[in-house]
Protein backbone atom coordinates (compact mmCIF):
# COMPACT_ATOMS: atom_id res chain seq x y z
CA UNK A 1 0.00 0.00 0.00
CA UNK A 2 1.09 3.47 -1.11
CA UNK A 3 0.20 5.90 2.07
CA UNK A 4 -0.30 9.69 1.51
CA UNK A 5 2.38 11.67 3.12
CA UNK A 6 1.44 12.21 6.69
CA UNK A 7 0.30 16.36 7.02
CA UNK A 8 2.67 18.55 8.35
CA UNK A 9 3.49 18.64 12.10
CA UNK A 10 1.75 21.56 13.48
CA UNK A 11 2.61 22.57 17.10
CA UNK A 12 -0.60 24.00 17.95
CA UNK A 13 -2.05 24.94 22.03
CA UNK A 14 -3.09 21.73 23.41
CA UNK A 15 -7.00 22.90 23.95
CA UNK A 16 -6.82 22.37 19.90
CA UNK A 17 -7.16 18.48 18.67
CA UNK A 18 -6.64 15.57 20.25
CA UNK A 19 -4.93 12.69 19.14
CA UNK A 20 -7.41 10.47 18.50
CA UNK A 21 -9.23 13.33 16.18
CA UNK A 22 -6.26 13.70 14.08
CA UNK A 23 -6.31 10.17 13.95
CA UNK A 24 -9.96 10.13 12.73
CA UNK A 25 -9.19 13.25 10.15
CA UNK A 26 -6.07 11.45 8.75
CA UNK A 27 -8.23 8.22 8.25
CA UNK A 28 -11.12 9.99 6.89
CA UNK A 29 -8.20 11.59 4.15
CA UNK A 30 -6.84 8.32 3.40
CA UNK A 31 -9.77 5.78 2.90
CA UNK A 32 -11.27 7.63 -0.27
CA UNK A 33 -7.52 6.97 -2.07
CA UNK A 34 -5.99 3.68 -0.84
CA UNK A 35 -8.90 1.09 -2.18
CA UNK A 36 -6.72 -1.96 -0.05
CA UNK A 37 -7.50 0.19 3.06
CA UNK A 38 -10.56 -0.95 5.45
CA UNK A 39 -11.70 1.07 8.99
CA UNK A 40 -13.76 -1.06 11.54
CA UNK A 41 -15.35 0.70 14.25
CA UNK A 42 -16.96 -0.73 17.73
CA UNK A 43 -19.99 1.73 17.73
CA UNK A 44 -17.46 4.50 19.26
CA UNK A 45 -18.91 7.54 17.90
CA UNK A 46 -15.62 8.82 16.71
CA UNK A 47 -16.73 8.89 13.03
CA UNK A 48 -19.83 10.08 13.49
CA UNK A 49 -20.98 12.68 10.81
CA UNK A 50 -17.51 12.10 8.89
CA UNK A 51 -17.60 12.27 5.09
CA UNK A 52 -15.49 9.03 3.59
CA UNK A 53 -16.45 10.11 -0.07
CA UNK A 54 -15.84 6.91 -2.05
CA UNK A 55 -14.06 5.07 0.54
CA UNK A 56 -17.80 5.19 2.50
CA UNK A 57 -18.08 1.39 1.66
CA UNK A 58 -15.09 0.53 3.05
CA UNK A 59 -15.86 1.90 6.68
CA UNK A 60 -17.76 -0.96 8.61
CA UNK A 61 -19.32 -0.41 11.80
CA UNK A 62 -19.26 -3.66 14.04
CA UNK A 63 -21.17 -2.83 16.95
CA UNK A 64 -19.72 -3.28 20.48
CA UNK A 65 -18.73 -6.91 19.74
CA UNK A 66 -14.53 -5.92 20.10
CA UNK A 67 -13.48 -9.35 19.51
CA UNK A 68 -15.36 -10.30 16.41
CA UNK A 69 -14.11 -6.74 15.15
CA UNK A 70 -10.53 -8.47 15.55
CA UNK A 71 -11.67 -11.65 13.74
CA UNK A 72 -13.45 -9.82 10.74
CA UNK A 73 -10.26 -7.32 10.60
CA UNK A 74 -7.74 -10.80 10.52
CA UNK A 75 -9.76 -12.12 7.74
CA UNK A 76 -10.11 -8.67 5.83
CA UNK A 77 -6.37 -8.30 5.83
CA UNK A 78 -5.68 -12.29 4.77
CA UNK A 79 -7.15 -11.12 1.92
CA UNK A 80 -5.49 -8.85 0.97
CA UNK A 81 -7.07 -5.33 2.33
CA UNK A 82 -5.05 -3.47 5.18
CA UNK A 83 -7.12 -3.19 8.16
CA UNK A 84 -7.66 -0.47 10.84
CA UNK A 85 -9.69 -1.50 13.94
CA UNK A 86 -11.09 1.47 15.93
CA UNK A 87 -11.73 0.67 19.33
CA UNK A 88 -10.81 1.76 22.88
CA UNK A 89 -7.55 0.30 24.65
CA UNK A 90 -9.13 -1.54 27.76
CA UNK A 91 -11.64 -3.38 25.55
CA UNK A 92 -8.53 -3.97 22.78
CA UNK A 93 -5.87 -4.79 25.23
CA UNK A 94 -7.93 -7.15 27.43
CA UNK A 95 -12.01 -8.55 26.05
CA UNK A 96 -10.64 -9.07 22.94
CA UNK A 97 -6.82 -10.01 23.49
CA UNK A 98 -7.43 -13.98 22.68
CA UNK A 99 -8.36 -12.48 18.62
CA UNK A 100 -5.23 -10.11 18.85
CA UNK A 101 -3.12 -12.65 19.83
CA UNK A 102 -4.56 -15.73 17.70
CA UNK A 103 -6.40 -13.62 14.38
CA UNK A 104 -3.90 -11.37 14.04
CA UNK A 105 -0.40 -11.42 15.73
CA UNK A 106 -0.18 -15.40 14.93
CA UNK A 107 -0.64 -15.02 11.22
CA UNK A 108 1.50 -11.46 11.27
CA UNK A 109 -1.60 -9.90 9.31
CA UNK A 110 -1.47 -5.93 8.04
CA UNK A 111 -3.35 -4.75 11.07
CA UNK A 112 -3.62 -1.35 13.07
CA UNK A 113 -5.52 -1.53 16.42
CA UNK A 114 -6.16 2.24 17.04
CA UNK A 115 -6.88 2.08 20.45
CA UNK A 116 -8.11 5.03 21.89
CA UNK A 117 -8.97 6.08 25.93
CA UNK A 118 -5.66 4.39 26.58
CA UNK A 119 -3.79 4.75 30.27
CA UNK A 120 -6.08 7.43 32.73
CA UNK A 121 -7.17 9.56 29.79
CA UNK A 122 -10.48 8.36 30.26
CA UNK A 123 -10.06 9.00 33.53
CA UNK A 124 -13.84 10.52 34.36
CA UNK A 125 -15.06 6.99 33.57
CA UNK A 126 -13.40 4.87 36.29
CA UNK A 127 -11.30 1.66 36.61
CA UNK A 128 -13.25 0.05 33.83
CA UNK A 129 -12.22 2.42 31.27
CA UNK A 130 -8.64 2.64 32.34
CA UNK A 131 -6.26 0.83 30.21
CA UNK A 132 -2.74 0.56 32.43
CA UNK A 133 -2.21 -2.78 31.12
CA UNK A 134 -2.11 -2.41 27.90
CA UNK A 135 1.57 -1.99 26.96
CA UNK A 136 2.50 -5.44 28.99
CA UNK A 137 -0.18 -6.83 27.04
CA UNK A 138 0.71 -6.07 23.55
CA UNK A 139 4.39 -5.66 23.59
CA UNK A 140 4.08 -9.44 24.01
CA UNK A 141 2.65 -10.70 21.36
CA UNK A 142 5.22 -11.38 18.45
CA UNK A 143 5.19 -9.95 15.40
CA UNK A 144 3.17 -6.93 17.26
CA UNK A 145 4.64 -3.28 16.68
CA UNK A 146 3.72 -0.79 19.82
CA UNK A 147 3.41 2.70 19.10
CA UNK A 148 2.32 5.37 21.48
CA UNK A 149 2.70 9.08 19.71
CA UNK A 150 4.10 11.61 21.80
CA UNK A 151 1.36 14.05 20.87
CA UNK A 152 -1.28 14.65 18.37
CA UNK A 153 1.03 15.65 15.25
CA UNK A 154 3.20 12.89 15.58
CA UNK A 155 0.10 10.25 15.21
CA UNK A 156 -0.54 11.27 11.46
CA UNK A 157 2.75 10.62 10.85
CA UNK A 158 3.53 7.33 13.00
CA UNK A 159 -0.34 5.89 11.34
CA UNK A 160 0.95 6.65 7.80
CA UNK A 161 4.22 4.66 8.64
CA UNK A 162 2.14 1.91 10.61
CA UNK A 163 -0.11 1.34 7.89
CA UNK A 164 2.90 0.94 5.23
CA UNK A 165 4.65 -1.40 7.97
CA UNK A 166 3.00 -4.59 6.59
CA UNK A 167 2.44 -6.34 9.67
CA UNK A 168 0.00 -6.23 13.23
CA UNK A 169 0.73 -2.71 14.92
CA UNK A 170 -1.34 -1.58 17.91
CA UNK A 171 -1.35 2.46 18.09
CA UNK A 172 -1.98 3.65 22.19
CA UNK A 173 -3.75 7.29 21.74
CA UNK A 174 -5.44 9.12 24.62
CA UNK A 175 -8.97 10.76 24.99
CA UNK A 176 -8.28 14.52 25.08
CA UNK A 177 -5.60 16.92 23.47
CA UNK A 178 -2.75 16.88 24.75
CA UNK A 179 0.15 19.07 24.89
CA UNK A 180 2.79 19.42 21.44
CA UNK A 181 6.09 18.33 21.81
CA UNK A 182 9.49 21.09 21.33
CA UNK A 183 8.84 21.83 17.97
CA UNK A 184 12.51 20.82 17.47
CA UNK A 185 11.85 17.70 18.25
CA UNK A 186 11.53 16.72 14.05
CA UNK A 187 9.65 14.35 12.78
CA UNK A 188 9.25 10.50 14.13
CA UNK A 189 10.71 7.72 12.90
CA UNK A 190 9.10 3.97 13.77
CA UNK A 191 11.29 2.53 15.75
CA UNK A 192 13.67 5.51 16.59
CA UNK A 193 14.15 7.56 19.45
CA UNK A 194 13.87 11.24 19.68
CA UNK A 195 16.60 13.28 21.70
CA UNK A 196 14.73 16.08 23.08
CA UNK A 197 17.44 17.17 25.86
CA UNK A 198 21.31 16.33 26.35
CA UNK A 199 22.62 15.96 29.65
CA UNK A 200 25.79 13.84 31.21
CA UNK A 201 24.64 13.40 34.40
CA UNK A 202 21.32 11.10 34.27
CA UNK A 203 18.95 10.03 31.75
CA UNK A 204 14.94 10.13 31.34
CA UNK A 205 13.22 7.60 28.97
CA UNK A 206 9.58 8.55 28.25
CA UNK A 207 6.79 7.06 26.51
CA UNK A 208 3.20 9.01 25.93
CA UNK A 209 2.48 12.74 26.06
CA UNK A 210 2.09 13.23 29.54
CA UNK A 211 5.34 11.71 30.69
CA UNK A 212 7.52 13.01 28.23
CA UNK A 213 6.06 16.55 29.06
CA UNK A 214 6.67 15.59 32.76
CA UNK A 215 10.42 14.14 31.51
CA UNK A 216 11.59 17.33 30.46
CA UNK A 217 9.89 19.54 33.31
CA UNK A 218 11.78 17.61 35.73
CA UNK A 219 14.67 18.17 33.73
CA UNK A 220 14.47 21.48 34.23
CA UNK A 221 13.81 21.52 37.68
CA UNK A 222 17.57 19.51 37.86
CA UNK A 223 18.98 21.85 35.82
CA UNK A 224 18.28 24.52 38.44
CA UNK A 225 20.48 22.37 40.77
CA UNK A 226 23.23 22.07 38.77
CA UNK A 227 22.21 18.71 37.28
CA UNK A 228 21.52 17.86 33.53
CA UNK A 229 19.49 15.05 32.36
CA UNK A 230 18.56 13.46 28.88
CA UNK A 231 15.29 13.12 27.56
CA UNK A 232 14.81 10.39 24.91
CA UNK A 233 10.98 10.39 23.90
CA UNK A 234 10.44 6.73 22.67
CA UNK A 235 7.55 6.32 20.97
CA UNK A 236 8.15 3.04 20.07
CA UNK A 237 8.00 0.58 22.88
CA UNK A 238 8.63 -2.78 20.43
CA UNK A 239 10.79 -2.41 18.35
CA UNK A 240 12.57 -0.71 21.27
CA UNK A 241 15.62 1.50 20.49
CA UNK A 242 17.74 -0.08 22.59
CA UNK A 243 21.00 2.27 20.25
CA UNK A 244 19.67 5.12 21.05
CA UNK A 245 19.53 4.43 25.03
CA UNK A 246 23.11 2.88 25.33
CA UNK A 247 24.08 6.05 23.30
CA UNK A 248 22.62 8.33 25.75
CA UNK A 249 23.38 6.81 28.34
CA UNK A 250 27.13 6.45 27.87
CA UNK A 251 28.69 6.10 31.16
CA UNK A 252 25.88 7.15 33.16
CA UNK A 253 24.72 4.93 35.92
CA UNK A 254 21.08 5.41 36.35
CA UNK A 255 18.38 6.09 34.16
CA UNK A 256 14.72 6.48 34.77
CA UNK A 257 12.16 5.39 32.80
CA UNK A 258 8.32 7.17 32.68
CA UNK A 259 5.28 6.09 31.39
CA UNK A 260 1.42 6.05 31.81
CA UNK A 261 1.07 2.54 32.58
CA UNK A 262 1.67 0.12 35.55
CA UNK A 263 5.04 -0.26 36.51
CA UNK A 264 4.55 -4.37 35.70
CA UNK A 265 5.11 -5.35 32.16
CA UNK A 266 5.08 -1.44 30.58
CA UNK A 267 7.90 0.96 28.80
CA UNK A 268 9.48 0.76 32.08
CA UNK A 269 9.94 -3.02 32.23
CA UNK A 270 10.76 -3.24 28.45
CA UNK A 271 13.71 -0.53 28.70
CA UNK A 272 14.90 -3.03 32.38
CA UNK A 273 15.01 -5.88 30.20
CA UNK A 274 17.18 -4.76 27.44
CA UNK A 275 19.41 -3.13 29.68
CA UNK A 276 19.53 -6.14 32.10
CA UNK A 277 23.31 -6.86 31.78
CA UNK A 278 24.62 -3.56 31.88
CA UNK A 279 25.76 -1.63 35.08
CA UNK A 280 23.32 0.36 34.91
CA UNK A 281 20.18 0.60 37.43
CA UNK A 282 16.47 1.49 35.98
CA UNK A 283 14.18 3.68 38.20
CA UNK A 284 10.28 3.37 37.22
CA UNK A 285 8.38 5.99 37.50
CA UNK A 286 4.91 4.79 36.36
CA UNK A 287 1.28 4.09 38.24
CA UNK A 288 0.78 2.20 41.37
CA UNK A 289 -0.11 -1.18 41.56
CA UNK A 290 -3.41 -0.53 42.29
CA UNK A 291 -6.80 0.48 39.98
CA UNK A 292 -7.53 3.83 40.60
CA UNK A 293 -10.10 4.53 42.66
CA UNK A 294 -11.35 7.78 41.55
CA UNK A 295 -12.77 10.26 38.58
CA UNK A 296 -10.40 12.88 37.50
CA UNK A 297 -8.96 13.99 34.73
CA UNK A 298 -5.99 12.74 33.16
CA UNK A 299 -3.22 14.67 34.33
CA UNK A 300 -4.63 14.81 37.87
CA UNK A 301 -4.82 11.24 38.39
CA UNK A 302 -1.20 11.19 36.76
CA UNK A 303 0.25 13.26 39.51
CA UNK A 304 -2.00 11.62 41.93
CA UNK A 305 -0.51 8.65 41.33
CA UNK A 306 3.49 9.96 41.10
CA UNK A 307 3.73 10.45 37.30
CA UNK A 308 4.77 13.87 37.73
CA UNK A 309 7.88 16.22 36.95
CA UNK A 310 8.32 16.34 40.74
CA UNK A 311 8.81 13.00 40.98
CA UNK A 312 10.95 12.33 38.86
CA UNK A 313 13.28 15.20 39.77
CA UNK A 314 12.94 13.76 43.05
CA UNK A 315 13.58 10.02 42.19
CA UNK A 316 16.40 11.74 40.53
CA UNK A 317 18.26 13.24 42.85
CA UNK A 318 18.17 10.28 44.91
CA UNK A 319 19.27 7.98 42.54
CA UNK A 320 22.40 10.30 42.04
CA UNK A 321 23.28 10.54 45.77
CA UNK A 322 23.18 6.46 45.52
CA UNK A 323 24.78 5.07 42.91
CA UNK A 324 24.48 1.09 43.89
CA UNK A 325 23.90 -1.34 40.74
CA UNK A 326 20.55 -2.92 40.37
CA UNK A 327 16.82 -2.57 38.78
CA UNK A 328 14.05 -1.01 40.56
Amino acid sequence: MTTATAPTARRAAPAERSAREVYRDTVAELLPREERLVVLDSDTGLFGGVDFGDGAERYLNLGIAEHTLMGAAAGLAREGRIAVVNTMAAFAASRALEAVKLDIALGELPVVIAATHSGVSAGHLGPTHHALEDLASMRVLPHMTVVVPGDPAQTAELLCQALALGGPVYLRLGRGATPALPADAGPPRLGKAQILRRGGDITFAACGPYPVLAALEAAELLAADGISANVLHLHTVKPLDTPALLDSLGDQRHLITVEEHWAAGGFGSAVAEELGALPVRVHRVAMPDAFVPVAGSQRQLLEQGGVSAQSIAARARRALGNSGGGTR
